[in-house]
């Protein structure tokens, strides 16, 4: 994982625009909002994905990338002040508190439009391209991560049920960490039998969904310097999560059950999936 790691922010600086770049000033804030931070679950998943299906490492690169922008973006518009208000992420201050709001308002723009020309760029075949492209579409979409937060955002002070918090999260983080596992698994030479698309079906609910609770545990139960964001945001501002809704034990215990799921979900593909297999661990042991 560490070389996957590497390939990414290699990968990532390739395909932003250079920092001096005219207008300089908003191509330097989407490489500070981009590069060098952050788990890159999602890049990860991405690569991990397409070892089963032997894809092409120039199309995970891009792949990869493309869906590292939309992430960066979505996180540079959440920070806003009109969205969650938040001063620090990555243990750096946020966007708008370096660049100005208008500023920052325009490094996501940028960073989604960017997002698609580098998957318009690889050397994929139509069919390949095609569900790309489709797959981050349909991710970052009002069906999607934006639908997701729009949810979010509406339900703040009121209490909602297991199942709506589970639908607002499939959308808001769920949606994208689906396409990782997809769009890794469209850069193989052929398409997905049925047996490997139900599997990562499985796969990618469990963990997209695994990965909200986690955050939802350590918004609660970690200091800034670890989280390299601002803790308790979620309580100070009065959200529905996981934690508010089920108790923190009961919340742990649904992480660690989650993890277990997506494990499971991988036992028809074997070793092929050691990858795939760690990272559900990682995720879940975040709150170890």
């Amino acid at each position: 994982m560490p070389q996957i790691l590497q390939r990414t922010e290699r990968a990532l600086e390739r395909c932003l625009p250079a920092a001096d770049a005219v207008p300089a000033t908003l191509h330097e804030g989407m490489r500070y909002a981009t590069l060098g931070g952050g788990k890159r679950l999602r890049a990860l998943l991405c690569h991990a994905a397409g070892e089963l299906v032997d894809a092409d490492s120039l199309l995970l690169d891009g792949a990869a990338s493309a869906i590292e922008m939309i992430h960066a973006y979505s996180l540079v518009h959440d920070d806003l002040p009109a969205m969650d208000n938040d001063l620090l992420r990555r243990g750096q201050p946020t966007v708008h508190v370096r660049y100005g709001e208008a500023m920052a308002i325009l490094v996501g723009d940028g960073l989604q439009a960017q997002a698609f020309a580098v998957i318009g760029d690889l050397p994929a075949t139509p069919p390949q391209q095609v569900a790309l492209l489709r797959e981050l579409a349909s991710a970052s979409s009002s069906q999607g991560m934006v639908g997701g937060q729009a949810i979010d955002l509406e339900s703040v002070g009121h209490v909602l049920s297991r199942e709506q918090l589970e639908r607002m999260h499939r959308l808001k983080t769920g949606a994208l960490l689906r396409a990782a596992v997809f769009m890794g698994a469209h850069c193989g030479p052929m398409p997905l039998s049925p047996e490997l698309h139900a599997a990562l079906d499985h796969y990618q609910r469990a963990v997209g969904l695994a990965f909200q609770v986690v955050d939802d545990i350590l918004d609660v139960t970690t200091d800034a310097a670890t989280l390299g964001k601002t803790p308790g945001k979620d309580a100070q501002d009065n959200k529905p999560t996981y934690v508010s809704l089920l108790g923190l034990d009961a919340s742990r215990a649904l992480a660690e059950k989650l993890g277990d799921r997506a494990r499971e979900a991988l036992r028809p593909l074997g070793a092929r999936a050691t990858h795939l297999h760690d990272l559900a661990g990682m995720v879940v042991h975040r709150i170890r």
